[in-house]
Parts: C-alpha cells; sequence; structure tokens
C-alpha cells in the first residue's frame, strides 16, 4: 500500500483503537509498493471490466443512528423517538431529519434503503459483514485480519486495471475497510491521508530500483511533489533504469492525469465552498474529480468535524450527548453530501458513479441516559443506507416498526446490497476467488440485488 502523509488516533467505546480498526486486513504488512500492487495486478488480472462505473463511499464509522437521520418516529415513545423532527423532502411521502435540509431538496436524486439488518456484534466484525457479506469473521484483536476480501478489493482486483492514468482504488484519509484478504494486499488502496485544503501532502518514497529513494517534505505541496519528482527522473536518466513495473507506478503517481486529478485549484472557489472548507469536503470533491479521471472506487473517511467532542458516531450515553454531538456532526453531512450529489449530476456522471453514505451499523432506538445524559447504544437488527446515482432515485426501500427497532417489510442484508452494487458494476455474482486454502469461495455467499433500486 502506498500512504501519501497523515495520522490517526483515538478509540471507539469498547477499546479498539482507531488506527488499530484502520488497519483491518493487516494493511501495507511487508511494505508493499505501488510497484509492487501493478506487478501483482498484472499477474492476476481477471476482467477488464466495465470502462465507465465506479463508486464513492462516504463512511460514516461508528454508525450512525437511523431514528435521527432518515427514519425519524415522531410518533414513537418519548424514549424512542429523539429531539429532532422530521421535515418533508422534495418527494411526497419521504420524510428526513430537520437538520438535513439541503437533502431534503434533493429527495429525487437519491434513495434510502430503511430496512437494512445484520446481526454481527462490535464495530470490526460489523464492518466485515457489511462489506464482504460473511458475518462475523474478521478477528476483533490486533492485527484485525480478515477471512474475506471486501468488496473495493473485488472491484480493484476485477475492474482496477485501467489506461486512464489514475489510482483505481484511492482511500482518504485512511483504508477503514476490511482490507483484501486472500487477494492479497496488492488491492488494497492508495492512500492519501491529510487534510487536501492544506496542499501537505507527504508522498514515501517507491522503492526505486536503483536504492534511490525521493524524500518528499511534509510541508511541500502535492502537486510540487509530483513536479519534481518528474523533472528529477527526466534529468537524471533514472526513468530509463526502472522495470516495467516500477515504470508504470511512477506514471500513475506523476502523470499529468494524476496530477489534474488531485489538482483542486482547477475547481471553482464557489464550488469549493459549496463543498465546505474542511477536510472532509475537500476530500468528496477529490472523491469526486478522481473518479471523474478513471478512478473506480474512492472512500472518505467522515468520522468527526471541528468543534466535536465526537471523534465517530458512536453516541453512546456514557460517551457524550447524542443530540448536542448530531447538531454539530449533521449540518456538514448535509453540505457535503447534498453538494456531492448534485456535482456528480451536474456534471453527468450520475448513471455511472454510485455514492453510498453509511455506517458498519445503526444505534439503539431507545434511548439511554448515563448521569442525565441521552446516547444510544451499539445496534443493528435496524439501519438505514444512503445511495444516489447508478441507482433508481427517488424512492424509499423498505421500512422499520412504529419504535424503529426492527424491520417492517422488505428486509434487507447487506448481501443483498453488495448484489446491488456488484450487478451495478456489472460483475458477475458468481466470480469465484481461490482463498487461503485454495478453495473456490465465491465473493459472496448469498444475496439477491434490490430489483426496484436498478435502473
Amino acid at each position: 500500500m502506498l500512504t501519501i502523509g497523515g495520522r490517526s488516533g483515538g478509540k471507539f467505546c469498547d477499546g479498539i483503537t482507531r488506527r488499530g480498526f484502520l488497519k483491518v486486513g493487516g494493511l501495507a504488512v511487508g511494505g508493499l509498493t505501488l510497484a509492487d500492487l501493478l506487478r501483482g495486478k498484472a499477474q492476476g488480472a481477471v476482467n477488464p471490466g466495465s470502462p465507465n462505473k465506479a463508486i464513492i463511499m462516504v463512511y460514516l464509522n461508528g454508525g450512525p443512528s437511523h431514528m435521527d437521520l432518515y427514519d425519524l418516529k415522531p410518533d414513537a415513545p418519548v424514549e424512542y423517538r429523539g429531539e429532532f423532527k422530521p421535515i418533508r423532502t422534495n418527494v411526497p411521502g419521504i420524510q428526513i431529519c430537520e437538520h438535513l435540509p439541503r437533502l431534503a431538496r434533493l429527495a429525487d436524486k437519491f434513495s434510502l434503503i430503511r430496512s437494512c439488518h445484520h446481526d454481527s456484534p462490535g464495530h470490526v466484525n460489523s464492518t466485515h459483514t457489511l462489506l464482504t457479506g460473511y458475518p462475523g469473521a474478521a478477528v476483533e484483536t490486533a492485527p484485525f485480519k480478515p477471512k474475506y476480501p471486501d468488496i473495493w478489493a473485488v472491484v480493484n482486483k476485477l475492474l482496477g486495471d485501467t489506461s486512464a492514468g489514475v489510482p483505481p482504488y484511492v482511500a482518504m484519509p485512511h483504508p477503514r475497510y476490511n482490507g483484501a484478504a486472500y487477494l492479497g494486499d496488492r488491492y488494497d488502496p492508495l492512500t492519501v491521508a491529510g487534510d487536501p485544503n492544506a496542499a501537505a501532502f507527504r508522498v514515501p518514497n517507491l522503492s526505486l530500483t536503483d536504492g534511490r529513494r525521493p524524500q518528499f517534505g511534509p510541508r511541500v505541496g502535492l502537486l510540487r511533489q509530483f513536479d519534481d519528482f518528474r523533472r528529477d527522473l527526466d534529468t537524471s536518466g533514472l526513468a530509463g533504469s526502472l522495470d516495467a513495473f516500477h515504470q508504470k507506478a511512477v506514471n500513475l503517481l506523476t502523470s499529468d492525469s494524476a496530477c489534474t486529478a488531485f489538482d483542486l485549484s482547477r475547481e471553482s472557489d464557489r464550488l469549493r465552498d459549496r463543498y465546505g472548507r474542511h477536510a472532509v469536503g475537500q476530500r468528496c470533491l477529490l472523491a469526486r474529480r478522481l473518479v471523474e479521471a478513471g478512478a473506480r472506487v474512492v472512500t472518505v473517511d467522515f468520522p468527526c468535524v471541528p468543534g466535536q467532542k465526537a471523534f465517530s458516531w458512536d453516541d453512546h450515553a456514557s460517551v457524550w450527548n447524542i443530540f448536542e454531538q448530531m447538531k454539530i456532526r449533521l449540518p456538514v453531512l448535509d453540505q457535503v453530501v447534498s453538494a456531492l450529489v448534485q456535482d456528480l449530476c451536474d456534471r453527468g456522471l450520475h448513471k455511472d458513479v454510485l455514492l453510498a453514505v453509511m455506517g458498519e451499523m445503526s444505534h439503539t432506538p431507545r434511548i439511554n441516559y448515563f448521569k442525565g445524559q441521552p446516547g444510544r447504544e451499539h445496534w443493528a437488527n435496524s439501519m438505514s443506507l444512503f445511495v444516489a446515482g447508478g441507482l433508481k432515485p427517488g424512492q424509499v426501500v423498505g421500512s422499520t416498526n412504529h419504535k424503529g427497532d426492527e424491520p417492517r417489510d422488505q428486509p434487507v442484508t447487506p448481501n443483498d446490497v453488495l448484489a446491488t452494487w456488484y450487478t451495478f458494476l456489472g460483475i458477475p455474482l458468481d466470480t469465484h476467488f481461490s482463498d487461503y486454502s485454495g478453495r473456490p469461495t465465491p465473493i459472496l455467499p448469498h444475496g439477491r440485488p434490490i430489483q426496484v433500486l436498478l435502473t
């Protein structure tokens, strides 16, 4: 895995460190370089794939409460319904939280899945379940090695080898997902850490064959580093000494396409302001630029915003007041996601780029109190997912009962969600890979596409 700058820290409620959780799948074991990833991809290439389809995920790690975002229950008992009120959207019959007014005006451009559910406990196992379709197969202690590859690694393996000149799979600012498991670390992402607003990314060495390793200072802009590195290669003649895969790695990171895709200065101030001049907003804008340039998968981690006590969406009463923190967090989510949805539509990308906004679980419909402070605990029996682009918009899939604690109709599993995404990407659901023991293993053990979402 190749990383561009950044650090991580903090803990979840169960004591798992954020840094540990970010290493799910043993990412970067052995110090694989981009050249290693490309060499492995050439050896394991399976399918050139669809030329246009891509996925952006905005990941709300810790688990956003469906009762406070997309599935409010104003008529539920007071101990369930919470402080927020639902508001109408521009689609009759669909209501969402009052703190998401921009998204309410765009409901005809997205859909909600309100009846997703699973039974995997804990953050790591829930993430593994949601992104692999195989429940409870991740180890809850370091190094969090997964047993099965997540959808991002599968997509990277099958569709990632493009000629677009940009990395096929980019994670910002961390790869917060399970990893490639038996597919191999070569299908893990290029990690772009740091704040794109600050232009202070750092590019580590590419492990060049003659031992020369370009050193990039942490205060130097990413684009300037690319330009300086390209000039150094050209003037030193070093480029000619690289093997084909090192050369491809260098070309990928220093190509005009990559440099252009990472250059946010090419966007208008008005659009950058629409996304928000904070890290998560500019990462989402960069995600749009990357998929437009040819990237297949871009994931954006959205754990928290400035001014919060919270470092994630893991809103327990014993940690902080859920409604106090939501009032800080939701306006940023509203701004960022509405800007991304509208931007994809404005650029005609909405048919080929699927946007998913979700976490690994939800939190309890019933409110708990700790020393008078309200919060919600872990809950995966009912949860909501937001999807836009690529799928049929303006609808709600499924519903929960009057308390919101379990699906009432059209229950959906993570496997059904993954089957829908694979179908959108053109990946056959009967695709198999060899696991660690050489046994053919399907990318999904079961699951059916959600037909009402497929256009």
